[in-house]
């Protein structure tokens, strides 16, 4: 049965095709929505909109809903639509005439982005932590090799020196600016749309709903109900550019490993364990993971276009086209912490190799620094770098 229904069965092929994937999806959101209801509750108690034997069933309820869902026993019914109606429906054949009362004060409006939300925070705290591992791995893979004299390329050409610390400190700067953004994205996700309905706030009823954001661990209410809506989109919006961002960093350092590991360059050198083979060439050692990584980037970004554009030309207030911005949303994070994890891995394994590195250190590499010592003798730079070049372009 759904949450809106009214006594009419509802046409069999809309009910499966407005359900979509989402009772499927919900599923990492259940303990969320568990949390978001026990507050709700404790809150309609203090209100005197629920009795206390009531709100401590129904807390009890929510609680072993959580456990059942630990232990992979807790069912989404397509016909359930998603993870709320299947708990307010488990609670009422559990607990009683109390899950019929759960819903006061709220919409699944509301309800959604409060679970929503909750997760959101878990996930960027979950990215956060696999990017500072990844800073980790860089800077020790930096401080272990980092005096090693390596070329600097532009245009894919050698260029001047550098050295592999250079080359890894770059990425440690990158993740530090990444770990600023997810920061930025966590304190702005960081309020509290419960009580707001569905989008037009709760008429008769006089909310508490700081009381439900402070034992949510929310730093804040979200005031304005029409605009509790609107963010959503552009929450999800928000974090998929964080994630992009990062995805970018990590397509670029797959992309550097990719070329570094070639046996044309043979700079870095990946351990056999992260590495497989060809079905027909015995001797092959491929770098898969990089370059799922690589490809993981354009996957993110699509995802965030995905979002972005779904949102756009909305009126204000709740569609139900915020809907498709969940499965996006939950694919991008996947990815990003699996690529996370990978290229920490990666960067912690391989092994930055000195005889390739200075062999690759040719003479013409050093073009900048001879027209500098011919400035310091009194030469002007461009006449300086007009002999220079003679010398190495003939």
């Amino acid at each position: 049965m759904t949450l809106w229904d009214k006594g009419r069965q509802p046409d069999e092929s809309v009910l499966a095709f407005s359900a979509g994937e989402e009772y499927r999806l919900d599923h990492r959101l259940v303990p969320y929505d568990c949390d978001a209801s026990i507050a709700h509750a404790e809150m309609l108690s203090t209100v005197g909109l629920l009795e206390p034997g009531e709100r401590d069933a129904l807390v009890q309820g929510l609680r072993q809903i959580r456990q059942l869902h630990s232990e992979g026993r807790f069912e989404i019914a397509r016909e359930q639509e998603d993870c709320h109606t299947a708990i307010e429906e488990w609670l009422t054949a559990h607990v009683g005439p109390a899950g019929k009362k759960i819903h006061v004060g709220r919409s699944r409006n509301d309800q959604v982005l409060t679970a929503l939300r909750l997760y959101q925070k878990a996930a960027l705290g979950d990215t956060r932590r696999l990017l500072e591992v990844l800073r980790g791995a860089l800077e020790s893979a930096a401080a272990r090799f980092g005096p090693l004299k390596m070329p600097g390329y532009t245009h894919m050409q050698r260029a001047m020196p550098t050295t592999a610390g250079v080359w890894l400190g770059a990425f440690v700067e990158a993740v530090d600016d990444d770990l600023r953004l997810l920061d930025g994205a966590a304190a702005l996700i960081d309020q509290c749309p419960l009580g707001t309905g569905a989008g037009y706030g709760i008429p008769v009823f006089r909310l508490d709903r700081e009381a439900t954001a402070s034992a949510l661990g929310f730093a804040r209410v979200q005031h304005n109900p029409i605009y509790a809506q609107m963010s959503r989109g552009k929450f999800e919006g928000t974090i998929m550019n964080c994630l992009s961002q990062i995805a970018m960093v990590l397509n670029r350092l797959a992309s550097d490993l990719l070329l570094f590991t070639t046996s044309e360059f043979g700079f870095v050198t990946l351990p056999e364990s992260l590495c497989t083979g060809s079905s027909i060439m015995p001797q092959k050692r491929n770098p898969d993971i990089l370059e799922l990584v690589r490809a993981h980037y354009h996957s993110i970004v699509a995802d965030e276009c995905r979002i972005k554009t779904t949102i756009g030309n909305l009126m204000s207030g709740y569609q139900r086209d915020l809907g498709l911005t969940k499965e996006p949303l939950f694919r991008a994070l996947d990815a990003a912490a699996d690529c996370l994890r990978m290229m920490a891995r990666t960067v912690s394994e391989m092994t930055v190799n000195p005889d390739a590195c200075s062999a690759a250190m040719t003479p013409e590499i050093y073009a900048t620094e001879e027209a500098y010592r011919l400035v310091q003798q009194g030469t002007p730079f461009r006449e300086a770098y007009r002999r220079v070049g003679r010398k190495y372009n003939r």
